[in-house]
């Protein structure tokens, strides 16, 4: 993506504060805003369905999570629940409005089996709106946790269980350490092609990551060309996001996100958390998130979130290169350069 002006004077906007009035003057939100999905999964318990894209407008149904839903449209209404970014609601079927940051966009996109499993493993993404890990390789197996579409994993085998005539990718999870079962029709094995490093022949010295906590947004530059632009939820308050000059220096496709353990408060577990660059040693980087849509309002533990899309351009456009039968890659001293003010 070309931005009209260069490098530099985005650079200057930036750091005058006046970024938000660049990019409305521009018209540029509707440029960098995705296409409309068709269908959506609501990730909170009690989200409201409103005749109109206002929260005082008549109250019609509630949604409990997990609930699918179809999107007719969207529109521009009221600014969601302190996100100054998003006026974004989603006409849901044909009925009445919610706002577009409790719902991910999902699609279900059934695939054939891959039976050549490589012994180091392969990576994985779910493409069904959810899915219920089981224990053993049966559908009468004990449930374990429920991962979501988007969310990457590490394949390690593919199974048959004749007597029910299904199929199942065994999936390994570093976190818990422990094997996982999933239907081989509700993931998808990626393949090599999508993992390589782009733009391989630009310098690692000109590219560059600016992040903008105040406008929460997020630009990746080639020396002057903007070649990704988009909006962020960064660390809220007590977690927030840590600001200076950093590297992603260690990375990983699938990474099991939880506080567990050793927080009192505010507990997370997020299994499968897909393409991961950190840029610090205790954790804050850029990742994909699919436990909202509300990118625009600081809302994480001091991560960058960003769409799955987005989060997988910055894994395979910085360095170091992650290899295909590499989980994870830990590299102190290497990587592009993040700045975050």
């Amino acid at each position: 993506m070309d931005l009209p002006f260069s490098r530099r004077d985005f650079l200057k906007v930036s750091s005058a504060g006046l970024l938000g009035l660049f990019l409305a003057d521009l018209r540029l939100e509707r440029v960098f805003a995705a296409e409309t999905p068709k269908q959506g999964r609501i990730t909170l318990s009690g989200i409201n369905l409103y005749s109109e894209p206002f929260l005082n407008a008549k109250k019609i149904d509630i949604f409990g999570r997990d609930v699918i839903v179809d999107i007719s449209g969207e529109t521009d209404g009221d600014k969601g629940y302190g996100n100054p970014f998003n006026s974004t609601w989603y006409l849901i079927d044909n009925e009445g409005y919610t706002y577009s940051g409790w719902v991910q966009p999902v699609e279900t996109l059934h695939q054939k089996p891959v039976f050549d499993i490589p012994e180091a493993g392969v990576l994985g993404e779910i493409v069904v709106p959810f899915c219920d890990t089981r224990r053993d390789m049966s559908v009468l197996a004990n449930r374990n946790y429920r991962i979501y579409y988007s969310s990457t994993h590490w394949i390690t085998d593919v199974t048959v269980n004749r007597d029910e005539k299904s199929i199942w990718y065994k999936i390994y999870d570093r976190q818990i350490k422990e094997s996982l079962y999933v239907p081989v029709h509700e993931m998808r094995v990626i393949p090599p092609s999508e993992l390589g490093l782009l733009s391989p022949e630009v310098p690692e010295e000109n590219k560059y990551i600016y992040v903008d906590l105040a406008n929460q947004f997020v630009t990746a530059f080639e020396g002057e060309k903007a070649v990704l632009a988009v909006r962020c939820s960064s660390g809220a308050k007590g977690t927030t996001t840590p600001v200076g000059e950093f590297r992603t220096f260690h990375k990983g496709p699938s990474i099991h996100m939880t506080n567990q353990g050793d927080a009192v408060a505010n507990i997370y577990d997020l299994p499968g958390v897909p393409w991961v660059s950190f840029f610090t040693g205790t954790g804050a980087g850029f990742h994909g998130t699919y436990w909202h849509n509300d990118y625009g309002r600081p809302r994480s533990h001091g991560c960058v979130n960003l769409t799955p899309g987005d989060a997988k351009f910055i894994y395979r456009w910085t360095r170091p290169m992650v290899p295909l039968e590499t989980p994870y890659l830990y590299k102190p001293g290497e990587g592009t350069l993040v700045k975050a003010v």
